[in-house]
């Protein structure tokens, strides 16, 4: 059984304040299964998004995994907004939480 989206964004925001990290929820999306997407800025210009990985990826023990959602490690701020906009428009049951770390830490599980 999946944990829900809403219990998954309360931890991962109290995790994120534990480090040290900044971080807030800008769209609140269906509490049981919204897909969850996360925007990291390291506040010098450059960002990352990250989004649910597809399941061909996901594998036994991964409770989310979540893949980067561009070729460049790092890309704009604004960039990344316009493809959450982008997102937005496929599914607006989708979570947003955008973190600003200047380590780019991402406290969850990325597909490789």
């Amino acid at each position: 059984m999946r944990l829900r989206a809403d219990i998954w964004v309360s931890a991962y925001l109290r995790r994120c304040a534990h480090e040290g990290a900044s971080a807030v929820l800008r769209r609140r999306g269906a509490p049981e299964a919204g897909a969850i997407f996360v925007k990291i800025d390291r506040l010098d210009g450059s960002a990352a998004l990250f989004g649910p990985a597809p399941q061909s990826e996901v594998k036994d023990g991964y409770e989310r995994l979540f893949a980067r959602l561009h070729s460049d490690p790092w890309i704009a701020p604004a960039e990344a907004d316009t493809k959450l906009a982008r997102e937005i428009g496929f599914d607006p049951d989708l979570w947003i939480i955008e973190t600003e770390d200047r380590l780019g830490r991402t406290f969850f599980d990325v597909a490789e």
